[in-house]
């Protein structure tokens, strides 16, 4: 009971010194180990809020880079379109100017050609004409030198002969 009654009680000694080590213990914790202490608390507490003050930061930039990355997209997307209508629509232009002009030259071709088929037409015909004056000729003038005897009967058939030629001709 001796030692029960001893650890309920303390004695006044022990209470003291108990004491006095506890509040010397403090002070120099205080002294030496609480500013230490707090000021590895105070730089994590301001190190975690830069780096949440960093991390909002670059939320709020990225936020402003991904709507500066869609209006890019948006007009680069702008951009392409038109040149692809404006690559459509000179497409469309050229091969129109090229029917065009192929149609052009065509028809021109037709022109030229009918008017090589009637000049040669012409010619021909021409060409028959005289064929067919020479042959006459050359026939009447056998009929004739057979048929007619003296100058005069000669000479009144050529003209007669040169009258239908110029009435048939005008």
């Amino acid at each position: 009971m001796l030692l029960a009654s001893s650890l309920a009680t303390p004695a006044i000694g022990t209470v003291f010194w108990t004491t006095l080590i506890f509040f010397i213990l403090f002070f120099l914790l205080w002294k030496f180990a609480w500013g230490p202490i707090m000021k590895a608390v105070k730089s994590r507490e301001d190190m975690i809020r830069n780096a949440l003050d960093s991390a909002e930061k670059a939320r709020e930039e990225m936020k402003v880079l991904q709507a500066d990355n869609e209006t890019v997209l948006r007009k680069a997307r702008e951009e392409r379109d038109k040149i692809i209508r404006d690559a459509r629509l000179s497409t469309e232009r050229m091969l129109a100017e090229a029917k065009e002009k192929s149609q052009s030259e065509a028809d021109a071709m037709v022109k030229r050609a009918k008017e090589l088929i009637e000049r040669e037409k012409n010619t021909a015909i021409a060409e028959v004409k005289r064929e067919v004056a020479g042959l006459a000729i050359e026939v009447a003038s056998k009929v004739v030198s057979q048929t007619l005897k003296n100058d005069a009967e000669q000479q009144k058939l050529i003209e007669r002969y040169l009258k239908e030629i110029e009435t048939t001709s005008n």
